[in-house]
């Protein structure tokens, strides 16, 4: 592992660390407390007013320790981009829901235009560029795949898809922020190995996030919010893409993968079966939960599993 990975890691880790003490109580000033669902599980009741909007803390240090490496890794900069950028949307949208009591915050066609106008432009800097054109790598393979125009469907699906599912992944304390430093080190490994480029960016997002869940671990103390769960999905999504391995997700994001897919299933299971569910509730963390799991233990089999993944998707990584 390079200094400069080491560097960005430590860098962001320590600024992460240093933020949430004075961001915290800034935030309980200005009511900044988490709406609790009426019909989530009844323990996630005590959490209501617990600060969110917490991801500003890492997306900080995220911009902080990634910025010194951009001279020598330029590569980074869309990841960072569109990291801040959807972490803007977020922001916006948890802002709108806390500060000016919307309770949708922004519209579902707000929030997509917003995410669509980020991804064209990622879209336009992957094909025209970034060097790795219309081509993705398929794992466990030596092949590649030019997808021609077809990549453009192709990766606002896997963009817009990746953030939902991270974004339902924030359910749990610490169970977003703890899967993403797995996902993270893992493309930190890949970027190293394949000469991706972006090190310094996936090294200061996993030490940003360990400087996170110092206060956000079980029980925490603040949450990310939309602020940082829509930021991670976008990081997830195009660093994958930078990489070349945008189908790595489904292994490596398994995780996310199933969260969205359990609250695809139970919507429409319900509207088949005219009010049955499939789960106890969805998202599927939530199943779990419900079926005597406590917090922390689904966080930890989610987390292990994540490694686990990790450790088989890096055998495909030519």
């Amino acid at each position: 592992m390079s200094i400069s990975t080491i560097t960005a890691a430590v860098i962001s880790f320590a600024v992460c660390a240093a933020i949430c003490p004075a961001l915290i109580p800034f935030l309980h000033r200005l009511k900044f407390g988490q709406q609790v669902r009426d019909d989530g599980p009844q323990a996630h009741l005590k959490k209501a007013g617990t600060p969110t909007m917490g991801g500003i803390a890492f997306l900080i240090a995220i911009a902080a320790a990634s910025v010194i490496f951009i001279p020598s890794f330029p590569r980074l900069v869309p990841v960072l981009l569109m990291t801040l950028g959807f972490g803007l949307i977020g922001f916006l949208d948890d802002y709108l829901k806390i500060v000016k009591k919307q309770s949708e915050g922004l519209n579902p066609k707000q929030k997509m235009a917003l995410q669509i106008v980020f991804t064209a432009i990622f879209c336009w800097y992957m094909i025209s560029r970034s060097g790795c054109g219309t081509t993705i790598r398929i794992p466990f393979s030596q092949a590649e795949w030019n997808l021609g125009w077809w990549y453009i469907p192709f990766l606002f699906f896997v963009v817009l898809g990746t953030d939902n599912g991270v974004n339902f992944t924030d359910g749990l304390d610490g169970l977003c922020a703890q899967v993403t430093i797995v996902v993270a080190v893992f493309f930190t490994w890949i970027s190293a190995r394949t000469g991706g480029g972006i090190e310094p960016v996936t090294a200061a997002v996993a030490g940003a996030l360990a400087g996170f869940l110092m206060f956000n671990a079980y029980p925490a103390k603040v949450f990310m919010g939309d602020t940082g769960s829509l930021a991670l999905g976008a990081f997830v999504a195009s660093a994958a893409c930078i990489l070349q391995q945008p189908l790595i997700i489904l292994i490596a994001g398994f995780i996310y993968l199933i969260e969205v897919v359990s609250v695809i299933l139970q919507v429409a299971y319900f509207k088949k079966t005219h009010g049955k569910r499939l789960f106890r509730m969805a998202p599927i963390h939530h199943h779990f939960e419900l079926g005597g799991w406590s917090e922390t233990r689904v966080v930890t089999v989610f987390t292990v599993v994540t490694a686990l993944l990790c450790l088989v998707a890096s055998i495909g990584i030519g």
